[in-house]
This record gives C-alpha cells, structure tokens and sequence, in this order.
C-alpha cells in the first residue's frame, strides 16, 4: 500500500476574475473547489493512473468533513485524524491579471492527535510506500518529520517532496526518492543553479547525505534523475501553455511512483512522471488520466 501523509490539507477555493482590484466589489467568472494538499494530490493522480492509496493526515470541523466526504466520493482511501479545535482550512487562489493566494491556518494538533496519526502509519511494513510531502503546521514541531519516521519501519519505501529544512533533516533516512526542484536544489546549498552539470553536481550532495534517488525538475528544460545506480536520466519537457501550477510537482511525484512500481524502470517512471507534470500544468486541476495519456503519447 502506499501511503500518503498531508500534516495540514486544505478545501482549495480557486476563482477567476478580470481585473481583480483591492477594495472593492470583485465578481467571478468561475470557481472551483479543490481537495488540496501534497500528498493528497499525489492520491489523486495515483488514483488516475489505476494505483490504490491511503490518504493520511489531520482534518477539523465541516471542511474536513467536506474534504474527506469528497475524497471518499473520488473512491480515494483515507485515514485522517480528526482532531477537536479549529477547522481543515480554506485557501483562497485569486487568478486574475496576477495570481493572489490567502492560506488558511488549518487547525490546532496537540501531541495526543501527532501520536494517533504515527501509530496509524505502523502498519506500514516493507514492500509499503510512504509519502511524505509539504510544510508543517506552526502548532508542531519542525522535527515531526523526523519524529514520525523515527517510529515507522525503517524498511519502508520512503518519498519526500519537502522544503530545503524539512528535505535535509531527513535525509538520514536514506528515502527512496526525494524531488527537488533546480531553485530549490540550489537553496539547500545556498547558492544559484545555472547548468545541467552544476544540478547534477548538487543533486549527487544529496546522495551523499543519504538521499538513494534524486529527481530534479527543471520547468520547461524537463527533469533529470540521478538514480542509486550512479545512473543520470534525463527526460524533455512536453511543450505547452501553462495554466496551472498548483500540483504540478506532486502529480510528478505519483507518476514517477507509479511507473517506477509498475515496471522497475527508472526511464519509464521518469516520463510518465513528467507527463503528469506537465499535464496539471496544462489544465486547470489536477490532471486526469486522458490528459496524461496525451502527453505521454507525444514525449
């Protein structure tokens, strides 16, 4: 089974409007509401590529109730810890001449509601994956990654997609895969990433630091893996309009996830991670399977 951990998932509320001005009235042309978080993206693309998750992580009040009512109507598992104060919050997502976000705060997690969510992930045994994607609620510890990996089963397929702290306190763990993209490869090591040869550089650091397979996507100039081999794979980027780049490193993250158990190749987990990529970043949402097969046909 592979499981899928969003320490603070949200309702997306995502509206287009012209010409969006401050103080005063704005109407939209259209909304949307999302099921938003990391790693419950990667469920949703996973669950269009015919791969079966579990969703984990924390949800409050009625919109964790309407995000969880939500995902079980997309045939999506879930085993989220509902917690008592607060509420699973509401991002705002103002696409206009500009983009404009409002992140909720999501709800408050006491220690007792991190302890019921790491026993749930003991189940986790080996030939299981864990995915283990985005920020950490204030109200926790910075360590919680770290904690909650400290209790599981060290012979756990482990995935992160975290930001430069989070992704570097945990490469002791020695994960599977982590996923970086080229600017925030060259934030870990505080400087500028301007060659294929200079990520590649950098990406095998991370090796060094514990890291077994480092997938580095690098927008329109296509992603590079340097597997645990010693192995560089590099795939091209599909060629189209961007309209959306909410989800597009997650939906990459599952399509490589899913390729990579399909087959056990890294080439093949590479482009169809990419062609999930790029499709969400094509469309507006998270991609669907038609949209995928698409790109993968012209890759």
């Amino acid at each position: 089974m592979i499981y899928t951990v969003t320490l603070n998932p949200a309702l997306d509320y995502v509206v287009q409007t012209p010409h969006f001005k401050t103080g005063q009235i704005n109407r939209n042309t259209s909304e949307h509401i999302y099921f938003g978080g990391k790693g419950i993206n990667v469920s949703c693309i996973l669950k269009e590529l015919g791969v079966e998750s579990t969703a984990v992580g924390f949800i409050a009040g009625f919109t964790g109730k309407a995000l969880r009512d939500g995902l079980s109507a997309m045939q999506i598992n879930t085993d989220l810890v509902e917690v008592s104060e607060g509420m699973t919050r509401i991002n705002v997502k103002v696409r206009s001449d500009d983009e404009t976000e409002i992140n909720g705060m999501g709800p408050v997690i006491t220690d007792a509601d991190l302890r019921i969510l790491t026993e749930r992930l003991k189940k986790a045994g080996p030939g299981d994956t864990l995915v283990i994607s985005g920020s950490i609620p204030s109200c926790l510890s910075n360590r919680t990654y770290e904690e909650i990996l400290g209790e599981i089963d060290p012979d756990v397929r482990l995935v992160v997609d975290a930001e430069k702290g989070l992704l570097l306190n945990i490469l002791r763990f020695r994960p599977f895969l982590i996923k970086p993209n080229s600017i925030e490869l060259g934030q870990m090591f505080d400087t500028v990433l301007n060659t294929k040869e200079e990520i590649i550089t950098y990406a095998r650091k991370l090796q060094e630091l514990g890291a077994r397979n480092v997938l580095v996507s690098m927008a329109a100039e296509g992603a590079l893996l340097l597997d645990e081999n010693g192995d560089v794979h590099e795939q091209r980027a599909a060629r189209g309009t961007v309209v959306n780049s909410v989800g597009a490193g997650d939906s990459m993250v599952a399509g490589f996830l899913a390729g990579f158990l399909e087959t056990g190749s890294y080439d093949h987990a590479l482009k169809l991670g990419t062609a999930c990529g790029g499709a969400t970043a094509f469309h507006s949402g998270l991609a669907s399977k038609e949209q995928i097969d698409e790109i993968m046909e012209i890759l």
